[in-house]
């Protein structure tokens, strides 16, 4: 009876968690419901004075991105703004022929006239937290724009975003990250669909209200002297973006969300290159909340609420722990329940998975419906797209909990970066893909064991009890086993 009572308690806390966390999300609903126009009544800088037009540098950290170099750089000197105002930065890390080939065609683009410069350094120390660091020193601009390489900002992204450091207070400007592939695949759609609730729900239901917000680790502009005043970058996390924030926050600095400026990007379009960006970023996380948690805590200039809320925004990525906890012990508790009846408890702790996923089914369709509508047709596409998600999520919760407790005990790990595959059409292909690793992680055969522990959940339904099968759990574990199955025979087809 004693090992029961452990499990219900687990299973309860981690419940319960969830069910803070869905709390949480429906705060920010409101929030983002109620707020305002963040252009609104704020100072700009009137472009139409050339005294008025700061300097500003782009800064672009790239390591062994052969299939997107071209593109990048032809894109970025698009940009709409005065020429003798403009640097132009790549931080270049790379380690392969694309350092040959990007030399070229930055001379190319110096000799048309460019302020463009190749920056290389001898190791990859802080990795692109280094990067960044070292090409501040010498950057020129007041303002330092910082584009991943698979982004591909607008002409007229500057002159959307500079404009609103005229206030002094603020530290940043980060924008709204678009998909030039989100139709590729399921993979792709249901990253779009993540990404979009966390640049609509999250950040403006948190920025509104003058809670701590991210700077998105690309598409986002920094005023140089809030840089340095925070403590510059730091290589000792893996999102040294979210780390920087934090830090900069906690001094007062002012960040600014533009949610009706779009940058567009790719999504990664292999299993295994999503992996590796999920991996980095919640660990990363986890590593933050470590390192901020107490600053957080102890910071007199900030409200109680915007603390709980920078607490629940790190532990983020813990949520899939707990996800996970929930579905192994789900099984268990699917025979407890039936063994002994007398445990009431157990029908109440259950109810919180229920209304949790209500919560995140109604904060995710306000999103959904901005973009797409609120017809009958996108209603139906949206809770095919939601449970798709969801299920997907649930298998990617091994693998992200891996993550997470890596980066709450400390284990130290490389930047791994995403692979970029130049993918803008359901016809292109990334099988040739060199960056590709063929070996298989011993966390995917994990995996493939997981999605037949869930099968058995399912067969379990059939047999427990003496009422002819319970089937209270069966969706929950209809979806892990998909979950699962997709994660894994996706990372068994991709090395293929």
């Amino acid at each position: 009876m004693l090992l029961e009572i452990i499990i219900i308690l687990i299973y309860s806390v981690a419940l319960l968690l969830i069910f803070m966390y869905a709390l949480a999300q429906l705060n920010l609903l409101f929030n983002y419901l109620n707020s305002k126009n963040p252009t609104e009544n704020c100072p700009e800088f009137d472009f139409s004075k050339a005294d008025e037009i700061p300097c500003v540098t782009i800064q672009l950290p790239v390591f062994n991105e052969i299939y997107v170099m071209d593109r990048l750089l032809k894109n970025i000197v698009l940009i709409d703004y005065p020429k003798d105002k403009l640097e132009f930065q790549v931080l270049d890390d790379s380690t392969d022929e694309s350092i040959e080939s990007t030399a070229t065609l930055i001379k190319t683009l110096q000799k048309e006239g460019f302020d463009i410069q190749h920056i290389q350094r001898s190791n990859r120390d802080g990795f692109k937290a280094g990067a960044l660091k070292e090409g501040l020193i010498i950057a020129k601009g007041e303002y330092i724009a910082i584009f991943d390489a698979d982004f591909l900002p607008e002409a007229d992204w500057l002159k959307r975003t500079i404009p609103f450091f005229k206030d002094e207070a603020v530290g940043v400007v980060q924008t709204r990250w678009g998909h030039i592939n989100r139709d590729y695949s399921i993979l792709t759609k249901i990253q779009a669909f993540a990404l979009d609730a966390h640049f609509s729900l999250e950040q403006v239901g948190r920025n509104s209200k003058g809670h701590f917000i991210n700077f998105n680790g690309t598409a986002g502009v920094w005023r140089k002297t809030c840089i340095i005043d925070a403590g510059n970058w730091e290589g000792d996390t893996l999102t040294e973006d979210l780390d920087l924030s934090y830090r900069a926050q906690l001094k007062d600095w002012k960040f600014k969300y533009l949610e009706n400026v779009e940058t567009p990007a790719e999504l990664p379009v292999v299993i295994s290159a999503a992996r590796s960006q999920q991996f980095r970023w919640n660990k990363g996380g986890a590593e933050n909340f470590q390192k901020m948690m107490w600053r957080v805590l102890k910071s007199k200039n900030i409200s109680s609420k915007t603390k709980l809320h920078s607490l629940l925004h790190l532990l983020n990525s813990t949520m899939f722990l707990n996800v996970l906890v929930v579905g192994i012990l789900s099984i268990p508790m699917l025979y407890i329940k039936n063994e002994y009846a007398h445990l009431k408890m157990y029908f109440f702790v259950m109810s919180f998975f229920v209304i949790s996923t209500i919560i995140f089914f109604i904060c995710y369709w306000f999103m959904y419906k901005k973009t797409h509508g609120s017809s009958l047709k996108s209603f139906v596409q949206y809770i095919a797209l939601f449970f798709t998600f969801f299920s997907i999520a649930m298998g990617f919760s091994l693998h992200n909990s891996i993550a997470v407790l890596e980066g709450h005990f400390g284990k130290r790990s490389d930047f791994v970066r995403t692979p970029k595959f130049n993918i803008n059409a359901i016809s292109d292909s990334w099988k040739n893909n060199k960056y590709l690793k063929k070996n298989i992680s011993v966390h995917v055969i994990f995996e493939g064991i997981l999605m037949l522990y869930f099968a058995f959940g399912m067969y379990s339904a059939f047999i427990v009890g003496d009422q002819g099968g319970d089937f209270g759990l069966f969706p929950f574990h209809l979806m892990l086993f998909l979950g699962f199955g997709f994660v894994f025979f996706k990372s068994i087809s991709s090395k293929v």
